[in-house]
């Protein structure tokens, strides 16, 4: 006889405080660190295939970005200090733990791996050092996913088997995006192959995952992030247009395409990392991502219908 109850907060206060990582920093850590990984990988298979043009390329890119995605990580911490501090233990539950050491592991791999480039001298090292980034890249590349999607912020948490996915594929594009726009003539076939693979691969596992998150998809189509993931579908679906068109034009042509589709393949991963960023702290923001779920996991659990979620549902300006 008493009609349902909407799910609502104290005074209307979210129920999650945002993420307290800095913008400017973490997502570009999170795409950074996705490209390094890529590099890797595709400079062992330019290696192992003998396009050493190709493979030098990419491990310069390799080093440089993972470089950057440290120095910014620090920077969000404010104390450089505190990533020597992370190092002090191993805690395997933990993923930001588990991240450092990768992180320990695999940055000194890639420098390791430029040295023969560098210097003329050691070439055994540098192929051990550049399979053992390699060996690591897959880790690197989808870590950070499980690091946000470990978290109780609801966009991120709720799509913890699919965010790993996403990273992984806007990693393959970017490295694939970043191999057309640096490779020698007549060795950019297994960065193009890469690139439209990552390419496809990014727009599929988004589409998934916000269809699979149902109504906690929502962040990822309003306000900022809905602007940034509409940015990022339209460079990436772009950019692999452009390098496919490319496999069929002539050699002057072919080097424009791959170039211009290139970087726009590096901006659409990019750009998604900041989606996924700003999706996370809208829901974070909003009870109706919070309580709303709550309430219907509940009621389902104690076999009552679930109720159909008003627009208004647990907004600060809904009915009282």
């Amino acid at each position: 006889m008493v009609p349902d109850a909407e799910p609502r907060t104290y005074y209307d206060r979210a129920v999650l405080k945002e993420p307290v990582w800095k913008a400017r920093y973490i997502p570009t850590y999170l795409f950074t660190g996705g490209l390094s990984a890529g590099c890797s990988l595709l400079g062992i298979g330019a290696s192992l295939t003998g396009r050493h043009g190709l493979a030098r390329r990419m491990r310069l890119g390799s080093l440089g970005a993972i470089a950057a995605s440290t120095g910014v990580l620090v920077a969000d911490l404010g104390r450089p200090e505190r990533f020597h501090h992370m190092l002090r233990v191993l805690k395997p539950s933990s993923p930001m733990n588990v991240g450092s050491w990768l992180l320990a592991a695999y940055g000194p791999a890639t420098g390791a791996a430029v040295v023969p480039d560098v210097l003329g001298r050691f070439p055994r090292l540098g192929r051990a050092a550049e399979a053992a980034a390699a060996a690591l890249a897959p880790a690197v590349a989808t870590y950070t996913a499980v690091l946000v999607a470990d978290t109780a912020v609801p966009a991120w948490h709720e799509a913890r088997g699919d965010l790993p996915w996403v990273f992984a594929a806007g990693a393959a594009a970017s490295a694939g995006g970043l191999g057309l726009l640096t490779a020698p003539t007549g060795e950019d076939g297994p960065a193009r192959r890469m690139a439209l693979a990552g390419a496809a691969a990014e727009l599929a596992s988004t589409q998934l995952m916000e269809h699979r998150l149902g109504e906690l998809g929502e962040p990822y189509h309003s306000g900022p992030a809905g602007l940034l993931s509409r940015i990022a579908t339209v460079s990436t679906a772009a950019g692999g247009g452009l390098v496919a068109l490319a496999a069929f034009a002539s050699t002057p042509k072919r080097r424009l395409l791959d170039r211009v589709g290139g970087a726009v393949l590096l901006a659409g991963a990019a750009v998604e990392r900041f989606a996924v960023y700003e999706a996370g702290r809208s829901s974070a923001r909003d009870p109706r991502y919070t309580v709303g779920p709550q309430r219907r996991r509940l009621d389902e659990r104690a076999g009552r219908p679930a109720r159909v979620r008003s627009p208004d549902e647990g907004r600060a300006d809904g009915p009282a």
